[in-house]
């Protein structure tokens, strides 16, 4: 197993600011496309924009980004295009010098730091400035310059000093962005409120399927490049370069920094250390140069510190309020089992790997913020849908990667790891680790759930903790597979989740959004944000509901009013 992550090198310079700033789905059954070793100058192209994808180079047309911020530093991102066919997984086009700027003004008239990097094909022309040194909780503009052409000017901001009294934060989150499936208004609604800290992306930033394999009820709003699966770091930096040239998305990242974890679509469905349900071994090459590739790609094209080599599993702290643990879930671990298998509960199974699932468990108990979050890509609320109609039950099953019969649980959850899960919410009531708080993607659905310790004798035993998840902004959820109106699934579904599941306060299974995490000394609250439309352009935005955990409660209330 392998990874790349580019930062700054012993050879790249930082250098004082000086007086003047220089210039600024489950796993459809298709017949799989291309070979390795096939041609790609016609998807590379389509991974441009049309209008640019013949422009005098250098160029940045994938945007700019920052992401993981310290209360000292952020990391910086971009992807030049030195020449015009440097397309993304190419191979091609010159080493090129990237120089990057600093500043605490827009106007780049109060420039901090400046430095330069070296942009080459062998990182696909991505580059990274890891820079330190800045003040905390601080605003700051940047941009990337090489051979005369500037980059976009985007807005970042460090996290706050360790030992800060912080009166509130806010994050936007989203999870589940499936190109096909229509446009990323979300990332739109998010970057047009200019008050975000920063904004988590809880995986599946990209979709490994080809054009026509995942779309929208079916049908392809906009095809992806390359037009099959993806399988070859070539693939994989073909459909990252696509996805960075999303308007909406390039908006959001200009506007601050991005703390991103991988679920399993940015290698292959259901993704575990040793394969996943979408990959065919040998008929697809080994899994293990699957993805060495897929990790290689998500490194140079993500904003992300890698705390060790080919995972992301790391610790952000905002000032006294809160920390925010990030888990890997898919590099460590076991394989799926069936549904109903008992070997859910089997203690040589895990999600999370021995080591993660220590670190984590010693980062809750000795933290000593207001606020414990832990980032988590896969729910970790019991899910019991037995209950559900024989009309829901296919649809379901499809929508969670799970067999049409025996739908007890979802095992690619932490339902499916049942151990892990015990451990860590017996440690949680053992050392009175108060106030965690999961962020959770992946299900295409809303929720807001207690997590108790004993399902079973829920509410008679309290919760451990406290739970948040956001729907797609894309992707299809209940009501687009089985193609009737939204809401219609929903309406029926989810009394009968919430009936089966009694630490379930609400569930919306049918509409796409977002999420703004606000988080006080008092409580943290998640207001949930509803689409008009996945596949139109320029769609809007609504509140629809707000959830609460208060300090201390380790429950999830209604509130009726957004932050």
């Amino acid at each position: 197993m392998t990874s790349r992550s580019r930062s700054i090198r012993p050879s790249e310079r930082t250098v004082p600011a000086a007086a003047d700033a220089s210039p600024p789905v489950p796993r459809r059954t298709v017949v799989k496309a291309a070979a390795a070793g096939a041609a790609l100058a016609g998807p590379l192209a389509a991974s441009l924009p049309a209008a640019r994808a013949a422009t005098a180079a250098p160029a940045f047309l994938h945007g700019v980004a920052s992401g993981d911020p310290l209360p000292d530093g952020v990391l910086l991102w971009t992807r030049v295009t030195p020449t015009p066919e440097a397309v993304p997984g190419s191979g091609l086009g010159p080493d090129t010098e990237v120089r990057w700027t600093l500043a605490r003004d827009r106007a780049f008239t109060d420039v901090v730091a400046r430095g330069s990097t070296l942009a080459t094909a062998a990182a696909d022309h991505t580059v990274k400035a890891d820079i330190r040194g800045l003040a905390p909780a601080t605003d700051y503009w940047f941009r990337f310059s090489a051979g005369g052409a500037d980059s976009p000017v985007a807005r970042t901001r460090t996290a706050p000093a360790a030992d800060a009294a912080v009166s509130g934060l806010r994050f936007g989150v989203v999870s589940c962005s499936n190109w096909e499936a229509g446009h990323f208004s979300a990332y739109r609604h998010l970057a047009a409120r200019s008050d975000l800290d920063a904004w988590l992306h809880l995986g599946d930033y990209i979709y490994e399927y080809g054009t026509g394999e995942y779309g929208a009820r079916g049908e392809v709003v906009r095809p992806t490049a390359p037009a099959h699966e993806i399988l070859t770091l070539a693939d994989y930096r073909v459909r990252h370069g696509q996805y960075k040239t999303d308007p909406d998305l390039q908006t959001l990242h200009h506007r601050a920094p991005v703390v991103a974890i991988w679920d399993d679509h940015e290698i292959a469905n259901d993704t575990w250390s040793g394969g996943a349900e979408n990959h065919t071994e040998g008929a697809e090459g080994t899994w293990a140069a699957r993805q060495a590739a897929a990790k290689q790609a998500y490194f140079e094209w993500m904003p992300v510190r890698p705390a060790l080599a080919g995972t992301t599993y790391r610790r952000l702290r905002f000032g006294r309020l809160a920390d925010l643990s990030l888990l890997d879930l898919r590099s460590f671990r076991s394989q799926q089992v069936t549904t109903g298998d008992g070997a859910v509960d089997d203690p040589e199974r895990t999600l999370t790997g021995r080591a993660q699932l220590d670190w984590l468990k010693a980062g809750l108990t000795a933290s000593d913020t207001t606020w414990r979050l832990v980032g988590t890509s896969v729910m970790i609320s019991p899910f019991a849908v037995g209950s559900l109609p024989a009309e829901l039950l296919g649809p379901l099953a499809e929508l969670l990667g799970l067999p049409r019969e025996g739908l007890a649980l979802n095992t690619d959850q932490w339902d499916g790891y049942t151990d892990d899960r015990r451990e860590l919410l017996a440690h949680l009531r053992a050392h009175a680790v108060r106030n965690t708080v999961f962020l959770t993607g992946d299900i295409h659905m809303a929720w807001a759930n207690d997590v108790p310790v004993n399902a079973a004798t829920y509410p008679l035993s309290a919760p451990a903790a406290t739970e948040f998840v956001v729907t797609s902004v894309t992707s299809d959820n209940l009501d687009d597979i089985v193609k009737v109106p939204e809401g219609t699934v929903s309406a029926v579904a989810a009394p009968l989740i919430r009936a089966a599941n009694r630490h379930v306060h609400w569930v919306d299974t049918d509409r796409h959004g977002y999420g703004v995490l606000d988080i006080t000394t008092e409580r943290a609250q998640m207001d949930y944000y509803v689409l008009s439309s996945r596949t139109a352009a320029d769609a809007t935005a609504a509140w629809a509901r707000s959830y609460r955990t208060r300090s201390g409660t380790q429950r999830v209330e209604r509130t009726y009013d957004p932050v």
